[in-house]
């Protein structure tokens, strides 16, 4: 398995192939073509460039109004996006989706945020405020401040469409590239997927659906997982991960023994009678947040795990859900909770499209 990260990472760059182009899409080009960066006299920035002329950063961001689906790239062609960077103000308002090979359903739909495993963003006039919590693994990477960083491989056949849904009040301001190679793609590609979930709260003894309705064949490759505690107890984090796996129907072929096990956590993440936070190149639990004591009393955790090393194979289908379970107050008896909770499902299977549309309507996903 390490031979083949390394055939896929470092040990490629020394490889030399014909027939691939590299290329870029942000606001200063926005069609990706060569030689087409920098070109813009009439951009968002053209009154601080107006002394500098044509070349000068004219066009830096794009202003996306109020309920309006944004493309951000449109790709003929044959190739993979290898990188995505998103930029400025971020919040659940704003919807990220990837349409692969004409396909008129997405292979990605989520916020934008979420997709990147940042949690519980809203609207903040403010960009420079926090708060912040850094992510530092192998195909995300969250930096200061709230730079976001996908490292995902996407690849396509035909044709490759992003864009953007505000779902604001007021215009969002949208900093963002995406690097892409145009070259020929493996006949047994599978395509990227991404789609969030939420259950706002879990009912009581009721499993949470993390990912239902994929059929056929694929890799399961990561988790993001959100959840907000709602009341007093212990320990909130007893749920089982359950993979029902090509037929599975009452019980899971993999089924784990506990939420913060899976990401990668042992005995509630607790040292020294306090969570600790953590972020590794293939999972974390890297963010909580904590009552202000005022208005904002919900406690908040963020956490992914990358199935990078260990993918779940699937060859007809896939089904995956987790407990919202923790302990009574005596510690001896579990307890089945009902918590809010919030999901990404990251995957490849031969299918380009989403089968299945779970994306709540733009007041039910806010986060209050």
């Amino acid at each position: 398995m390490c031979d083949e990260m390394m055939q896929g990472g470092l040990e490629s760059l020394m490889i030399l192939s014909d027939g691939e182009s590299s290329r870029s899409i942000c606001a200063e080009n926005p069609s990706g073509e060569k030689e087409g960066g920098g070109k813009s006299t009439d951009g968002a920035a053209k009154k601080a460039a107006r002394h500098l002329g044509r070349g000068w950063k004219i066009s830096p961001y794009y202003e996306i109004s109020p309920n309006v689906e944004y493309i951000l790239a449109d790709i003929e062609g044959e190739g993979q996006v290898e990188s995505m960077w998103f930029g400025g103000n971020i919040s659940r308002n704003y919807i990220l989706r990837i349409y692969w090979d004409n396909e008129t359903k997405p292979g990605v739909e989520c916020p934008l945020p979420e997709f990147f495993a940042y949690g519980w963003q809203t609207d903040n006039s403010d960009p420079f405020k926090g708060p912040f919590s850094q992510i530092s693994s192998i195909p995300v990477a969250v930096n200061p401040n709230k730079g976001l960083n996908c490292f995902w491989t996407m690849p396509f056949k035909k044709h490759c469409k992003v864009t953007i849904e505000n779902r604001s009040s007021k215009a969002y301001i949208c900093y963002y590239q995406i690097n892409y190679c145009l070259k020929r793609v493996p006949e047994n590609a599978g395509y990227f997927h991404a789609q969030y979930r939420q259950k706002c709260p879990v009912e009581y003894k009721e499993e949470f659906t993390i990912l239902d309705g994929v059929s056929g064949k694929g890799k399961y490759v990561g988790t993001a997982l959100f959840v907000g505690l709602n009341g007093a107890g212990n320990w909130w984090g007893e749920g089982e991960l359950k993979f029902y796996i090509d037929g599975d129907k009452e019980f899971p072929t993999i089924c784990g023994t506990g939420t913060e096990d899976y990401f990668g956590g042992s005995y509630d993440w607790e040292v020294d009678g306090k969570y600790q936070t953590y972020t590794t190149p293939f999972m974390g639990m890297h963010q909580i947040l904590q009552s202000d004591g005022l208005y904002n009393h919900q406690q908040r955790f963020s956490m992914y795990r990358w199935h990078i090393m260990d993918p779940i194979r699937f060859s007809k289908d896939l089904r995956i859900t987790i407990q919202d379970l923790g302990w009574a107050e005596t510690g001896e008896t579990y307890l089945a909770r009902r918590d809010d909770f919030a999901v990404v499902a990251f995957w490849y299977e031969d299918h380009p499209a989403l089968r299945t549309c779970t994306l709540p309507d733009k007041e039910e996903i806010r986060v209050i």
